[in-house]
């Protein structure tokens, strides 16, 4: 799973990117709302956390510049602003929540734990397949009850699946979701982690369907 973090603070920016790499997400950071623009129109993002108060493009015209664009991803708001008339224009521009300044890491985290779920139609937070059970919150992943250690690309991996269970997902889809833009990214390298993913699972939940890559599917 990749994130976009958009705060013009430095001390806060590099907090949060601290804490999400730390629950296990890649992510992307922007300082001010030209970069974020550019990022959020030309990166696959599976959410964005965007503070409003932005230099050079305030955080407002960014989003409706995205969703003017049908860029969907989910995006929750930052705001230091107390009027509720502020959250009402974030929300009417497209944002899909939105948390007050000061916050909680815990609350940030949780809601976006809650909106990755949501745009794939899913409700709770532990994610299943057959024996396979996936926690969002505590990320422990489980066969039949037991835990299965897993690297943090192992992770990723395996996650994104998850929230897209009986969905063929690409290799560059996989590969675009679960590293950073700054990462040295390579397609072929996905073969390895699925590789190591079915040495851990049961082998037959990660299908790989030829020519168009891999499907999550839960064996009777």
């Amino acid at each position: 799973m990749k994130l976009l973090v958009v705060e013009d603070e430095p001390t806060l920016r590099a907090q949060l990117g601290a804490a999400l790499r730390e629950a296990g997400y890649a992510v992307d950071e922007a300082a001010d709302g030209r970069d974020a623009w550019h990022l959020g129109s030309t990166e696959a993002y599976d959410a964005v956390v965007l503070d409003l108060g932005l230099p050079l493009l305030d955080g407002l015209s960014v989003l409706q510049r995205w969703r003017a664009a049908g860029r969907a991803m989910p995006v929750l708001i930052l705001t230091a602003r107390d009027g509720w008339h502020e959250k009402v224009a974030g929300i009417d521009a497209g944002a899909d929540d939105y948390l007050s300044k000061p916050f909680h890491t815990p609350e940030l985290l949780a809601r976006l734990r809650a909106l990755i779920r949501r745009a794939q139609g899913l409700a709770s937070p532990r994610l299943r397949c057959g024996p396979l059970e996936l926690d969002t919150r505590s990320g422990e992943v489980t066969v039949a009850g037991r835990p299965v250690s897993l690297t943090a690309h192992e992770y990723r991996l395996l996650a994104y699946l998850m929230h897209r269970p009986g969905q063929v997902v690409s290799r560059g889809e996989l590969t675009e979701h679960l590293y950073a833009q700054d990462f040295d990214r390579d397609s072929n390298t996905i073969e390895v982690f699925v590789a190591r993913l079915r040495r851990k699972l049961p082998a037959e939940l990660i299908e790989t369907v030829r020519g168009r890559g891999y499907r999550l599917q839960a064996r009777a």
